[in-house]
């Protein structure tokens, strides 16, 4: 039988490993993020299949940054076409057509989920984005890429400016631990690296008197009305709070 006590205990050990191993990381990507903050900038977030679920995780939700710009084409998410979205994140040119409709800039950060991190799309989207002058949090599997086939000239390693490291074994699959064949974590741990940003993130800023701007619930009392300050501020320049 499948023992749900070992897959809650290798996932809770993954993401404290990761916590642990990327202490120093995320202390970094807070620092971007603030730095976005007191800009009044924007935090760019991308990502190709099933790494476009860390960007809807960043995106509009309870308790997350208003000030997320997400990077987005249609034919990258699976449910738009499974096998094409494999064949559209290894285009190569794709990520400067999504960049000339908006790109970041100097103030702004980018932050690319890539549990490959080899992939043309995400490589290049993070390529082009520090030509610009952004800074990138690359947010991938060291393993990973390590174990990938190449697909471009450079990976998502290369062109962090901070990276963090997921540490999901190459095929994302946990379980069973002796030949791991499902239970994907890639997932839950961009989520949490996410987390882990955006808790530092509030404890700094608050601590040096920011206004983090951070969303509602919708569903709690107060949540709509504290929403529509953040929706006037940024729905004139991210234009999916439309």
């Amino acid at each position: 039988m499948v023992s749900a006590t070992d897959l809650v205990k290798s996932t809770s050990d993954q993401l404290a490993a990761a916590a642990k191993a990327n202490a120093e990381q995320v202390s970094a990507a807070a620092g971007l993020l603030l730095g976005v903050i007191r800009a009044d900038a924007l935090v760019f977030t991308a990502g190709a299949g099933h790494s476009l679920a860390a960007v809807a995780e960043t995106f509009y939700r309870a308790g997350g940054l208003a000030s997320v710009y997400p990077l987005y084409h249609p034919e990258l998410l699976p449910l738009h076409g499974a096998q094409q979205s494999t064949r559209t994140e290894r285009r190569s040119g794709l990520a400067e057509e999504v960049l000339a409709e908006r790109a970041p800039g100097p103030d702004d950060v980018l932050v690319v989920f890539s549990t490959s991190g080899v992939n043309p799309y995400p490589v290049e989207l993070a390529a082009g984005a520090r030509r610009r002058g952004a800074a990138v949090i690359a947010v991938t599997s060291r393993a990973c890429v390590a174990a990938a086939p190449r697909r471009s000239a450079t990976t998502l390693v290369e062109e962090g400016t901070v990276v963090l490291d997921s540490l999901v074994i190459p095929g994302d699959a946990s379980y069973p631990a002796s030949a791991p064949r499902t239970g994907p974590l890639s997932t839950v741990v961009n989520a949490f690296l996410w987390n882990l940003i955006l808790a530092e993130v509030y404890d700094r800023g608050t601590a040096e008197g920011l206004d983090i701007p951070l969303w509602r619930s919708s569903n709690v009392e107060g949540g709509d009305a504290a929403n529509a300050a953040l929706l006037a501020k940024y729905e004139p320049r991210v234009p999916a709070l439309r």
